[in-house]
């Protein structure tokens, strides 16, 4: 594969992870909740991922049961979590300010990898915490007028979806070289999906799921914002530094705000922007070596 279009397949991985709220925003108007959109979410991703890696290669379903524990973290303290605060952001503020404070995750990532994996802490690191912390300031309207448009428990979820985002990598770097993207993507879902189902007793909403449009929502939620999203980024992956990938991926929240600002029409002001404009900064500082 080219360079070129492996770049092509990354930017289409993390531009199609942006499209989330497109179909997250559509299932609340049948009445589900964030926690139920979330249990959605996994289990068809489950499902097709499944059907995927039963045609592509069944040796990906192996595990080892002393990396159990990591999947649990993967699936259920990272991805059901991060997709709740998330899609509770996105119901309570818009889906703008709802990307953007997840994407502080990468900071977080840098802060807990100095002490989990005693990586450096450098001054471009520090500096990038302190840019992501006025970034937000300006995007939640703390700054400059000292008025915060969105309810103080809507931040800290937002925040929240950014530790728990971060905790994927976390978790999933103790098993990323001895597993296949895939795999470890495949039980995160799985984990996170038995996890979530029953505690949001889904089942009670069986006759909601007779709607064609509820099907439609839910399956492109999995396959395009999901599956394809992860396999496009990792194909990609694996012809890119894992750095220049980090930074396409910025893409994400790019697309996302467009979706919201074009489709749902969401409201930014000069200083919303300038707060967007800072935290993409500050990943970029992050993860630039």
């Amino acid at each position: 594969m080219s360079k070129g279009l492996a770049y092509v397949f990354v930017i289409l991985g993390a531009s199609l992870w942006g499209i989330t709220g497109l179909f997250v925003q559509h299932l609340y108007t049948f009445g589900f909740t964030p926690w139920e959109v979330v249990g959605i979410r996994l289990s068809f991703s489950t499902i097709l991922l499944a059907l995927f890696l039963l045609g592509y290669n069944r040796d990906l379903f192996k595990i080892k049961r002393k990396d159990f524990p990591y999947f649990v973290g993967t699936g259920v303290v990272s991805i059901a979590f991060f997709n709740y605060c998330f899609f509770t952001v996105m119901e309570h503020a818009n889906l703008s300010i709802a990307v953007v404070l997840l994407y502080t995750a990468p900071v977080f990532v840098t802060l807990m990898s100095k002490f989990v994996f005693k990586e450096s802490f450098t001054v471009k690191k520090l500096l990038a915490l302190f840019v992501v912390l006025i970034g937000c300031g300006f995007t939640v309207g703390l700054i400059p007028g000292g008025n915060l448009s969105i309810g103080y428990w809507t931040l800290i979820l937002g925040i929240g979806s950014g530790l728990f985002y971060a905790l994927y990598s976390i978790f999933g770097k103790f098993v990323s070289q001895r597993y296949h993207v895939l795999t470890i993507t495949f039980y995160s879902m799985l984990l996170g999906a038995l996890f979530v189902i029953p505690t949001s007793a889904l089942w009670k909403k069986a006759e909601v799921f007779t709607e064609q449009s509820v099907l439609i929502y839910g399956v492109c939620l999995a396959l395009f914002a999901t599956v394809l999203g992860y396999i496009f980024y990792t194909l990609g992956l694996k012809y890119v530094e894992s750095s220049k990938a980090s930074i396409l991926s910025t893409i994400e929240p790019v697309v996302a705000i467009a979706v919201g600002v074009i489709i749902f029409g969401d409201l930014l002001t000069g200083w919303n922007v300038i707060g967007i404009v800072l935290i993409l900064v500050s990943v970029l500082l992050t993860i630039q070596r």
